[in-house]
């Protein structure tokens, strides 16, 4: 193993995307694979009313034909929720696939930054990034599959069956369910950790190394145990100061709520507070944006130079690949 500081990978990265300010439109692209889409929960504050008598918001015959009205509704208009399912599945996968074109732009930005590019135009750098994206495409993909068919659909599933085994054993079902759930998550979350840190060295990989996703994962997961250590200080550091320079930011949109907060017990008569909030936050949107896609340029890159410094031969000399990989 190199000699590995973390010092000097923290340092390139933040020099690398200050001077190379193309590399912030490639983590906007990049942070749009990490986050989904937030929906805002303020149009359920209609709920919080209630009618001038006192009565609860709604009787039994006037919830019934609420619900036979919204019934109605879809078995009328299948075709729109089914098209607006579609579009949603279709945008998903455009964020996803940009979101993947991103994180292959930042590894191919700092490579040709390391070794002396004066200059990076998102033109050059998203064209060397094509003949990447189907192997990075496939290889999170198919990680995320195998994550949801072996762990999320039998934790579903078991949770189901707990809720129904529940009624009829008076909750013991239930009980079971989280007294196994929990141990089960203590051994998730560490194999998730690593599994993250795979990725991301088998990105670079495939990248630097024009390897296949087999390959690329396998030699992820090669440098990970190699360096195991310089992996786990380099992870807590990255998710640690990540995750604090991103309440930072977030604190406005945080703040947007205040006035819902301040006036939870008028909402009944006026929802101008909670208009006021969807404004604020519409008007942060873009600023919040920038500022996640900054932070993701910095920790895509960190990794990214994590891979180089860890691979580059004893002789320091700088590692070349094809430039039509």
């Amino acid at each position: 193993m190199n000699d590995f500081s973390f010092g000097e990978v923290l340092t390139r990265a933040w020099q690398n995307i200050w001077k190379h300010k193309v590399l912030w439109i490639f983590g906007i692209l990049a942070s749009c694979a990490r986050r989904g889409g937030g929906g805002s929960g303020g149009g359920g504050n209609r709920g919080l009313q209630t009618n001038p008598g006192g009565n609860t918001p709604f009787s039994n015959s006037q919830g019934e034909r609420v619900l036979n009205q919204v019934g109605q509704y879809f078995e009328q208009h299948i075709w729109i929720i089914v098209a607006i399912g579609i579009a949603i599945i279709l945008f998903s996968f455009i964020l996803y696939a940009l979101g993947m074109m991103g994180r292959i732009g930042l590894i191919k930005g700092n490579y040709k930054a390391e070794n002396g590019a004066e200059r990076l135009a998102f033109g050059e750098i998203w064209s060397e990034s094509m003949p990447y994206f189907g192997r990075i495409f496939g290889l999170n993909f198919l990680i995320g599959l195998a994550v949801f068919v072996v762990i999320v659909i039998p934790l579903i599933l078991l949770g189901a069956v707990a809720v129904i085994g529940g009624k009829t054993t008076a909750g013991i079902a239930l009980v079971g369910f989280f007294a196994c759930f929990i141990p089960i998550l203590c051994i998730l979350i560490p194999i998730g950790w690593v599994l993250s840190m795979i990725i991301e060295q088998a990105q670079a990989a495939i990248i630097l190394e024009d390897l296949g996703m087999l390959d690329g994962f396998k030699r992820g997961w090669q440098i990970v145990k190699s360096n195991i250590g310089p992996m786990i200080i380099m992870s807590l550091i990255l998710g640690i100061g990540g995750g604090i320079v991103g309440v930072i930011v977030a604190l406005p949109l945080i703040a947007a709520f205040i006035p819902i907060i301040i006036s939870i017990g008028t909402l009944r008569q006026s929802l101008v507070p909670v208009y006021i909030s969807l404004a604020c936050c519409a008007v942060y949107a873009p600023v919040l944006l920038f500022f996640n896609g900054i932070l993701t340029a910095y920790i895509q890159s960190a990794w990214a130079l994590t891979f180089m410094h860890l691979t580059k031969p004893k002789d320091n000399t700088p590692i070349h690949i094809e430039a039509n990989a």
